[in-house]
């Protein structure tokens, strides 16, 4: 058995339902997380030496599995949808009675104190308690660690309790099936039950942090990656799954504050967590060199395969899921910000994997306009990253993270456009999808194409250029950019059918307001004017 690393008094976990178990892994080290591991049989080393772990029935979230408790916190301010589901407060009582009673039968438990948010005015202290040491390491590399100091008097002001054995009766929990994530405003906890994909623990607190950030800091919760130049300049890149937000937030030339998760105050931008969790399916070191050479001793990958007869990871292997991936501590990523604080943002790029080949490679919005997009959160799918996709598939994801937002939309969105006039940003779209034509017609655009016009829009570039109106979705686009083609900046000039590119621009912008419908009753007349125009 590995010895705690330092001294936790059991009346804290007895106070939050637990009994007392035969062993207590309090703030142990990663060395001693893996060796846990490893002696448990949950995970085996890589050639690399990092940890690798099968998460068993879900590689992934379960959004219809996610649930608040309705009570007089939550009643009034949560925006209830498919994604924010009301539980009742007595099951929520029922599944953490579960839970402790489970956890303090296991014969050894693991505990660890965390913080959230990097901007020390909105530091937020947890702790986790959970049956599976690489959740553990999980939570050491995703959440900012204490000093020893700041353990002395830790107090934690939320609480994540995470059993993946445990399966649930549904009838008597309240829930969908057998497994469930449940959050308390009122009571400050998370309950995870039923699962082992890791990436629950992150988006729990997310989910927390989007809530109490912006209804009691007012200060912007973002799901985005930041980097920040030389001369202090920061960018925010947001995207859905494709665009390429990690790819091209990891600038060499720029530091990164953090891949996922940030705030906006008034004076900064500020990363939520202590650490990245990558995706790595078809991950290569020529590709994505940082988080390829980041994935050593430390680093936690979940649902890979080796090559047979190999500890070699083979990151082309999608047999588990597509959503493999690995998660580290920030400092990993040699160009990181250590605080991993930034100054107010000077440009947003809102990343798009367009599969119609519709929207421009680049183009400045309004504010008005952002904050539409912003509500949207657009991107497409296209054939074979999932089943049963034959042709582009719209994706529209509020806020670029629907199922992380309990709030409405247009609260997000009335911040962000309060923000972009008070502090003077630029926000651009970038479609990093298609042109010439939709998929399996057209062409992917380059990735150097699409790097030089982010470059040109940080460098001032692009300030002074001539623009054109889409006379559909309305951004501006320039008509010169340095390093690209200018018949790429006008989309409808690479299609050899002018008329087709026409009418697929119409098929899109209105799949833009349908989806919208179901944000007007609670957005600004501002945000509605700045819907595509469909003219007869």
């Amino acid at each position: 058995m590995s010895v705690p690393t330092f001294f936790f008094p059991m009346d804290q976990l007895i106070s939050i339902g637990l009994k007392a178990t035969e062993e207590v892994h309090y703030q142990a080290d990663p060395e001693e997380l893996i060796e846990d591991t490893l002696r448990t049989g949950q995970g085996e080393l890589n050639d690399t030496g990092a940890l690798v772990i099968q998460t068993g029935e879900f590689t992934g979230r379960s959004p219809k599995d996610k649930f608040i408790v309705l009570d007089e916190i939550s009643e009034g301010a949560v925006h209830w949808n498919e994604f924010n589901l009301p539980i009742h407060e007595s099951y929520f009582f029922h599944v953490k009675k579960q839970i402790t009673e489970y956890l303090s039968n296991c014969p050894e438990i693991w505990v660890r104190d965390a913080y959230a948010c990097a901007d020390p005015r909105y530091r937020m202290s947890i702790r986790v308690v959970n049956e599976q040491p690489a959740i553990n390491l999980f939570a050491y590399n995703m959440f900012m660690r204490p000093t020893e100091e700041e353990l002395e008097n830790f107090d934690p002001e939320w609480t994540i309790l995470s059993a993946p054995g445990l399966k649930l009766d549904p009838v008597s929990s309240g829930t969908r099936q057998h497994n469930a994530a449940i959050i308390s405003f009122k009571y400050k906890t998370v309950l995870i039950a039923g699962t082992g994909y890791t990436g629950e623990t992150k988006k729990g607190i997310f989910t927390v942090l989007n809530f109490i950030l912006p209804k009691d800091h007012h200060v912007l919760s973002m799901h985005c990656s930041a980097n920040m130049g030389e001369n202090g300049d920061t960018a925010l890149f947001f995207g859905l799954s494709g665009t390429g937000k990690t790819t091209l937030s990891a600038d060499p030339a720029r530091h990164l504050i953090g891949d996922d998760e940030h705030g906006w105050s008034d004076t900064t931008i500020f990363n939520f967590e202590g650490g990245c969790y990558a995706k790595c399916i078809n991950l290569s070191e020529e590709k994505e060199p940082e988080i390829f050479r980041a994935i050593r001793p430390g680093a936690l990958v979940e649902n890979t395969c080796f090559y047979p007869g190999t500890r070699t990871i083979n990151f082309d292997d999608g047999s588990i899921t597509e959503n493999t991936r690995v998660s580290y501590p920030l400092d990993y990523i040699s160009n990181s910000l250590e605080p991993s604080v930034g100054p107010t943002p000077k440009h947003i790029f809102f990343l798009t994997c367009d599969a119609y080949g519709v929207l421009p490679p680049i183009s400045k919005l309004s504010p008005e306009q952002a904050m539409y997009q912003f509500i949207s959160g657009y991107t497409a799918k296209v054939a074979g990253t999932e089943a049963g996709i034959t042709e582009p598939k719209s994706t529209f994801s509020a806020c670029f993270g629907a199922p992380f937002i309990p709030l409405h939309p247009a609260l997000y969105a009335e911040m962000l456009g309060e923000k972009l006039r008070n502090q003077e940003v630029r926000v651009w779209m970038v479609n990093t999808g298609w042109t010439g034509g939709p998929y399996g017609v057209g062409n992917r655009m380059k990735l150097s194409y699409t790097r030089a016009m982010i470059c040109a829009a940080l460098n001032g570039k692009l300030d002074d250029v001539s623009y054109t109106a889409h006379p559909v979705f309305g951004m501006q686009m320039p008509e010169t950019c340095e390093g690209v083609p200018a018949e790429l900046l006008n989309p409808r000039n690479t299609w050899t059918d002018p008329l087709a590119y026409d009418q697929k621009a119409i098929d899109l912008a209105k799949q833009f307001i349908q989806n919208f419908k179901k944000y007007e009753a609670g957005t600004p007349a501002a945000i509605l004017a700045a819907a595509p125009v469909i003219r007869p």
